[in-house]
């Protein structure tokens, strides 16, 4: 490999939340954030943009916007043009946006779960109802699939249902959906006139030989009422530099976003727009690389689990760097992400925070060196087994 995954990268002293906001003697592997250093044509891209001096207020970088639209017809065959791109300084401020902008204070905005916490939290705060279509769970031997339940999200559209926010790839379970599991979704919001918000900020974390396919790629009619969302951050391990984006091909669409973000939403800074067309035009090596190393650690990850923790079964993701497992059976007293903070001094997400399906559940993040990894699983295995 021409990049080194391997290193350990000390971040301790970086004022990072992942690592800061537990005590010292806890491996941090929580927060969907990568312990890797940025690619080099990021870190040769900011250095030169710092280099000039001058840090004054940016206009929407035209180059990145035609980046994108390049990417976007050579991986999904998908024409989207410059003015259908709307930048934004992060996702979770799109989730919140997207609230806000469809519909009223008490309409429904549909939601799979367990789920990416802000999916939760974005609706309420603007003061719309959650509808919940909770996942399809299988146990299959050690491995946990999740599937969508096509009755469960039918029952769940209500008549003041406005919005289905849809997340592809999943956090925390790790699906990549298919064509037909997307159709049928689609196909559901089209019948119920449901504006879809589709974040697909994990969609080049591809494990294996998983495909990403954006809901809106799949005719014009869905895409007129899709918003999808996209950032560089995970994929790039980008997050505090806060540059994200919604592609929005129906101007309606469009002009609602602006009016709900009209003084309170900020630009994304210089740097963020820098390092996001240095990620998005240069980096393909790294990122193929990456991926190669990533499923290298998912594999690991399932052979420890096979082997330490078959009591504790584990999903296979698609895509993502985290892994989702359910230890309700392991024999652990109380909260098990209490328990392993505690007793394996290792900090994992509690999936109670991901909603109605979550409980008894762990997130663990794989985006670190093997060492690490090892580490950690070390840690949990000695607290639950000895």
């Amino acid at each position: 490999m021409a990049y080194d995954f391997d290193e350990v990268v000390e971040r301790r002293s970086s004022d990072s939340a992942k690592w800061h906001y537990f005590n010292p003697d806890v491996l941090p592997m929580w927060v969907a954030d990568m312990d890797f250093r940025a690619a080099p044509p990021i870190l040769e891209a900011l250095h030169e943009r710092i280099e000039h001096g001058v840090f004054g207020y940016s206009l929407d970088s035209a180059k990145l916007k035609s980046v994108l639209c390049e990417r976007m017809a050579h991986l999904y065959n998908w024409a989207v043009q410059p003015e259908e791109i709307v930048f934004l300084p992060g996702l979770v401020c799109g989730l919140n946006i997207v609230s806000r902008a469809i519909g009223e204070r008490g309409d429904g905005v549909l939601i799979n779960t367990p789920v990416y916490p802000p999916f939760l939290s974005g609706p309420v705060n603007q003061e719309r109802v959650v509808q919940v279509a909770e996942l399809r769970t299988e146990r299959q031997g050690k491995r946990l699939h999740y599937s969508l339940d096509f009755d469960a999200f039918a029952a769940a559209i209500q008549p003041n249902t406005r919005l289905f926010m849809l997340c592809n790839p999943y956090n925390p379970v790790g699906r990549a959906y298919t064509q037909d599991e997307l159709q049928r979704m689609a196909d559901l919001c089209l019948r119920h006139d449901l504006v879809i918000c589709s974040d697909e900020i994990h969609c080049d974390l591809l494990l294996g030989g998983a495909r990403h396919i954006p809901i809106a790629s799949l005719d014009p009619e869905i895409a007129n009422r899709t918003i999808t969302l996209m950032a560089p951050s995970k994929t790039y391990n980008l997050p505090g530099l806060g540059c994200s984006l919604a592609i929005v091909q129906n101007p309606a669409l469009r002009q609602q976003l602006a009016k709900a973000s009209a003084g309170i939403v900020p630009h994304v800074n210089a740097l963020g727009y820098v390092a996001a067309l240095a990620a998005y035009s240069e980096c393909e090596d790294w990122l193929n690389e990456l991926r190669l190393y990533l499923t290298a650690n998912r594999d690991y990850l399932l052979a420890f689990m096979d082997e330490h923790l078959p009591m504790m079964p584990i999903t296979v993701p698609e895509a993502t760097y985290l892994a989702w497992f359910d230890c309700r059976a392991a024999g652990i007293a109380g909260n098990a992400q209490k328990f392993f903070l505690e007793q394996a001094k290792v900090a994992l997400n509690d999936g109670a925070m991901f909603g109605q399906g979550g409980e008894g559940f762990v997130r663990l993040n794989f985006g670190c060196s093997r060492a690490t990894l090892a580490q950690g699983l070390a840690q949990i295995k000695q607290a639950v087994v000895g």
